[in-house]
């Protein structure tokens, strides 16, 4: 089964997300500093958001630049991911609408950490497909970031019920973690551009 029908829906959703999430986004009521300070925390909550998106599409599209083909489990793998995605404008809103209340910033960790476990799952379910002798698997070695992003997220879910601000720091935390695209995929397209020896 060829993999371009679902890399161009995935776009489009993310694309789709990306739009509702700025389409939320309200200016201040007045022409003033202090009025824009008071959309302060909704514009935090849709930069990280929208970093976040970011940063799912940038991995998704070297994951799928580096496998040959899916099958019925991968596309269905690939909704779930998709659905935990969209449920982020829906988080951010509430999150920068509610200044950092507790349950706010718990689902917004929630909003964080499944779609990090449905990545996860495609993963297994891309490396199921391929076999562990493909380049695919070749490309999967240690995964620091990947292992350490729930436990942060976690983290951040359980801080946020006392401190909602450290986990609003734990959340941004992983963001930046994540700015550089999976170095692994970058290795392989290296290792397949690479002239022969």
């Amino acid at each position: 089964m060829e993999k371009d029908r679902l890399t161009a829906f995935s776009d489009g959703v993310i694309a789709i997300i990306i739009t509702i999430m700025v389409l939320e986004l309200r200016p201040p009521a007045e022409a003033s500093f202090a009025a824009l300070g008071q959309v302060a925390p909704q514009f935090f909550a849709y930069t990280l958001s929208f970093i976040y998106v970011a940063i799912y599409w940038n991995n998704h599209h070297h994951m799928m630049a580096a496998v040959e083909r899916v099958n019925g489990a991968v596309l269905w793998a690939n909704m779930h991911l998709l659905f935990w995605l969209s449920l982020t404008p829906f988080a951010a809103a509430w999150l920068g609408r509610e200044r950092g209340a507790p349950v706010p910033t718990v689902m917004y960790g929630i909003a964080l950490l499944m779609p990090a476990i449905a990545y996860l799952i495609l993963q297994t379910v891309l490396l199921r497909l391929h076999g562990k002798d493909s380049p695919f698997a070749r490309a999967l070695t240690s995964d620091f970031k990947g292992t350490v992003s729930p436990l942060i997220y976690v983290t951040g879910i359980i801080a946020a019920f006392w401190f909602p601000h450290v986990a609003h720091a734990l959340y941004a935390l992983v963001a930046v973690m994540w700015l550089a695209p999976d170095s692994r995929f970058e290795r392989l397209f290296k290792r397949q551009l690479a002239p022969p020896p």
